[in-house]
């Protein structure tokens, strides 16, 4: 399966941006969207969001009701609708699926290509 992670930008502290998620080629019953961002090269990165198959969310401590994940099946695709956008939450934002018949989409630290990127200025 390929993700591909779009919609970063560059937004004014307060601001608010979409990320969405698409999952192309061979996709299986995706179980769980997820999205990961990392504040700057050699940081670890941090978990933002999940999102099963029945809706059910997960959210980062930092996120604090300022974020809200969601999906939409006929699309292969999940969205991260991030709100009351903070400086520290600038970084590069990748996504990753599970699957039970695949695993994880991307297994290994190379495997999380280039995501998209999103500053906010103070």
């Amino acid at each position: 399966v390929q993700l591909q992670a779009s919609g970063g930008g560059l937004v004014q502290a307060g601001g608010s941006l979409r990320l969405s998620c698409a999952a192309s080629g061979s996709i299986f019953s995706i179980d769980v969207y997820g999205f990961w961002y990392r504040q700057a090269p050699g940081k670890q990165r941090e978990f933002v969001a999940t999102i099963t198959s029945r809706g059910g969310t997960n959210y980062g401590d930092f996120v604090k009701g300022r974020f809200t994940i969601s999906r939409d099946d006929a699309k292969n695709t999940a969205y991260l609708q991030m709100n009351s956008l903070k400086p520290e939450v600038t970084g590069v934002y990748h996504c990753n699926t599970f699957s039970s018949a695949a695993g994880w989409a991307r297994k290994n630290p190379g495997d999380w290509g280039q995501g998209t990127l999103v500053t906010v200025s103070s």
